[in-house]
């Protein structure tokens, strides 16, 4: 399908099958994968050595073959849909669904439900796997303006924080910045794939060509065992040579038959679901407008960071920057606290915010007595104060 904000489709969508039926049985000529683009829920791992790795694509179940969708909500303020396949006996599983939309925000929430269908305990991640248009808006190539940031963990059982899986080991893809503790990805239709073993919860990915934002939260469940290692995984199509399925394989430079892809992966911890149990996880969607090219820093439900606050003082004054983008309308809430965390003055930034348009903060103000921080809090259109977007020390 497809996510849009304010005239721009993240979702890649393949032009060559794009309003056509899968044939039964929902493969293509020759055992041939019919990748329609957006975004799919698959299983984890995957492979084709025995009956615990998921094989596809093509997979005529859960990827190929239909879903049947129910609607929920369709109230005032969300709307909401379940999505089921069918029974898949191969893998032992039936998956869902369901899909929520808000009104007046860019936010998109899913709970993704694993049911075992089988007559024997099954083990599997959940995979949302998600492709996003990597060419140029003007038709003209790939987007070498996109971006993608993914917080690296620290204590990563990865030696480098994260797993070269395809591809180039040393792909310029990839890159890790060590300054800030993030992963950059840039796409450069080069062919790989890379797991990283993220806790922050979060993905976000910037065309840098018109400052859209595509934002995926998660949350990282601390101790349990992930499929590869890895709750975040990111794949590009491109050119060059990877190893799989007991074959080396040669991507040509061919943008029609090696399309602009960019893939931004969650994936779930293992469920081990004995017979007729369930196992359902969470994830979420926004949009925002940060301005521009902006390595983005920190993402919440409230919004997304690429300068953080920054307040110093100067003498009675206090000077205010950063830049920031909102997932839906509302104000700004600035508040000083002193060392307890006291509220010591709580003022309006003036002026409504909008996931339209980046927040860019460059003030000057009088400096309360005895204030050592700040905060920056959000409410929406209705004045219902949301959560926090960013703090800062005062220095």
């Amino acid at each position: 399908m497809q996510y849009s904000f304010d005239g721009k489709d993240f979702m890649f969508v393949n032009p060559l099958l794009a309003g056509k039926y899968p044939p039964a049985g929902g493969i293509g000529p020759g055992n041939s994968w019919l990748n329609y683009g957006a975004d799919k829920l698959w299983l984890a791992p995957q492979g084709s050595k025995n009956d615990e790795q998921w094989a596809g694509p093509p997979d005529g179940i859960l990827d190929g073959g239909p879903y049947k969708m129910e609607t929920l909500s369709t109230g005032n303020k969300e709307a909401a849909i379940r999505l089921t396949s069918s029974e898949d006996t191969i893998h032992g599983v039936t998956l869902s669904r369901i899909i929520t939309l808000y009104k007046g925000t860019t936010h998109v929430s899913f709970q993704a439900t694993m049911k075992n269908t089988d007559k024997k305990p099954r083990r599997w991640g959940i995979w949302s796997h998600t492709q996003l248009d990597g060419g140029r808006t003007d038709g003209k190539g790939y987007n070498t303006d996109m971006y993608a940031w993914c917080p690296v963990n620290r204590l990563s059982h990865f030696p480098k924080g994260y797993n070269v899986m395809f591809g180039d080991k040393n792909n310029p893809t990839f890159r890790p910045d060590t300054t800030c503790g993030l992963m950059s990805v840039q796409y450069l239709y080069k062919v790989g794939k890379i797991g990283m073993d993220s806790p922050d919860g979060w993905i976000a990915t910037v065309d840098g060509t018109n400052g859209k934002v595509f934002v995926q939260l998660f949350t990282f469940e601390q101790g349990k065992e992930y499929p590869d290692g890895a709750s975040v995984e990111f794949w590009m199509n491109g050119v060059g040579k990877y190893y799989a399925l007991n074959q080396e394989k040669v991507m040509p430079d061919d943008p029609v038959n090696n399309p602009y892809v960019f893939e931004s992966e969650m994936v779930s911890p293992f469920a081990t679901l004995l017979p007729g149990e369930s196992y359902t996880w969470g994830y979420e969607w926004y949009a925002s407008n940060i301005g521009g090219n902006y390595k983005i820093t920190n993402c919440t439900p409230v919004g997304i960071t690429a300068d953080s606050v920054k307040a110093k003082a100067d003498g009675d004054n206090l000077k205010i920057t950063g830049r920031f983008g909102v997932f839906a309308p509302g104000t700004l809430i600035l508040r000083f606290h002193d060392p307890a965390g006291n509220i010591l003055k709580e003022e309006k930034v003036s002026g409504k915010v909008s996931p339209l348009k980046p927040v860019i903060m460059e003030m000057t103000m009088k400096l309360p007595a005895a204030a050592s921080s700040v905060t920056l809090s959000f409410s929406d259109a209705g004045g219902n104060e949301i959560g926090i977007l960013a703090n800062a020390i005062i220095i």
